[in-house]
């Protein structure tokens, strides 16, 4: 790596750790501020939060990669995305940001459920702290895995400080999160997430436009005429697709419905910003999907026209174009915009899954009565716990970015997005019945994972897993609904 593009990557890492410095001494002196920014975040600061920590590194390796290997037939993952957060941004945000407050003024997902549902508190809040953390874990995984992946296409055959050039990246990405996610808390996490998306679309804009129309590039229609030599259906919207391959695909938006670490935006931005917000969120997300779809066909093309150039996993072709067709300069700013995919998603699950533990778990079960300062501090030694069990997840550099995000997005979408739907718009939903669509969901994913039905039968688990969820909420609270359930929605 040349110099300027590792002057590139410190003024990134810089900035990133000022960011945090400024949030740590705006808003950490309590819960609220901490966890939720004091819930006056500027819509454009939620939206693009909200996004870059939805996206990842997902969207600059595996979505790109997928592309490179199979074909425009894998876009529709990024339709079947973007179609769920339009769902998301409508349904779910303007009732999640009223309700909270409503209900208790909960800082967590499971705070708001357990207020929702009185009667099954306790077992909601700890079960959901169980797979937040569970799942997170699994989810930020994936994102060190990128930053390992990046390190390793840039320093091949060299040892860093003792550490193979991969675990050295899964060691300093899991670092400079750790520094401004402990020291800034949601604050720090939103502003870091809203600089890094600004990076990302610049960068997912810029390069399928280089790759295109630089030295050699040739345009769209070179390009078409290249990957239809490789194979005449790679850029058909159904080559070779059958109806569950296209099902698992689209389903995935399914999963928006219940990411905390997406959700929590909802709950933090000012009041009525949700319209402002979604509107920039959407269209966010619309460009930056194309550009990453651009970066795959059109880096697929450049690469068969260039023999010369070797590739072994497709989910570093962003990396390969990056240190190819650019000056070393600017090659830094767009690794830094794939540090800052990784970046922005991993901060935002080890901030959830921390604000789980406290809220959820030290302050239910420990220490009732603990301070707002002690909260705070608690709430940091939980980050560095679960970014610990992330670094040894993803200390496997054969792990895939798109295989870790699918799982933990089917765990998430199944046990939380039917609940926080119907919780939100069902009034006659019961705590029994919140349980079990949590616990049913979660089970159904881990079990058709563990068991390799996914694989076998060719279907997301997402799908068993949501419908399931759904099924065990309505049957069980239509069973219970002389129960208590918490004071009836004003929908």
């Amino acid at each position: 790596m040349q110099t300027p593009t590792l002057v590139s990557l410190a003024l990134y890492f810089i900035l990133m750790l000022a960011i945090g410095l400024y949030a740590w001494k705006k808003s950490t002196e309590d819960s609220e501020g901490y966890l939720l920014g004091g819930r006056d975040l500027h819509p454009a600061v939620a939206a693009l939060s909200a996004g870059a920590s939805d996206m990842s590194g997902w969207l600059l390796l595996g979505l790109p990669g997928a592309l490179y290997l199979s074909g425009l037939v894998e876009a529709w993952i990024g339709i079947g995305l973007f179609a769920g957060a339009v769902a998301n941004w409508i349904i779910v945000a303007p009732r999640l940001r009223r309700q909270t407050v409503e209900y208790g003024n909960a800082l967590t997902i499971p705070e708001f459920l357990a207020n929702r549902f009185p009667d099954k508190a306790t077992a909601l809040r700890l079960t959901s702290a169980i797979i937040i953390v569970i799942f997170f874990a699994v989810y930020s995984a994936a994102g060190l895995v990128g930053g390992g992946l990046l390190f390793e296409s840039s320093f091949i055959d060299t040892n860093l400080l003792g550490f193979s050039p991969y675990m050295a990246g899964v060691l300093l990405t899991a670092l400079v999160v750790l520094a401004y996610t402990m020291v800034g808390g949601f604050l720090a996490v939103s502003l870091t997430d809203f600089v890094q998306g600004c990076i990302m679309v610049l960068a997912l804009v810029i390069m399928p436009l280089v790759v295109l129309y630089g030295q050699g590039g040739g345009g769209i229609g070179q390009m078409t005429q290249t990957l239809e030599t490789i194979d005449p259906d790679f850029l058909s919207w159904f080559g070779g697709l059958s109806f569950i391959g296209f099902l698992s695909a689209v389903t995935w938006g399914l999963g928006y419905f219940g990411q905390p670490h997406i959700i929590v935006r909802f709950m933090a931005v000012r009041e009525g910003g949700i319209p402002a917000a979604r509107n920039i969120g959407l269209t966010w997300m619309a460009v930056a999907l194309v550009g990453a779809l651009g970066i795959g066909l059109a880096g697929r093309a450049y690469v068969e026209r260039n023999p010369g150039l070797a590739i072994e996993n497709s989910e570093t072709v962003f990396i390969l174009l990056a240190n190819t067709l650019f000056h070393p300069f600017v090659t830094g700013f767009l690794l830094a915009a794939l540090l800052a995919a990784i970046m922005s998603t991993i901060s935002s699950q080890l901030l959830v899954s921390s604000s789980s533990l406290t809220e959820d778990f030290y302050r239910l079960f420990i220490r009732k009565d603990a301070s707002e300062r002690e909260m705070v501090n608690v709430g940091r030694v939980c980050v560095g716990l679960v970014s610990v069990a992330a670094i040894i997840i993803a200390s496997d550099p054969e792990s895939g970015v798109l295989d870790l995000v699918a799982n933990a997005w089917a765990g998430f979408g199944a046990a939380f997005g039917p609940l926080i739907v119907l919780s939100l718009m069902w009034k006659r939903m019961t705590g029994a019945g919140a349980v079990a669509g949590l616990v049913t969901g979660a089970a159904v994913v881990i079990v058709w994972i563990a068991t390799g039905l996914n694989e076998s039968t060719g279907i997301y688990e997402i799908i068993p897993g949501f419908i399931a969820s759904w099924l065990a909420i309505w049957l069980v609270s239509r069973a219970t609904v002389g129960d208590a359930a918490g004071e009836p929605h004003r929908i």
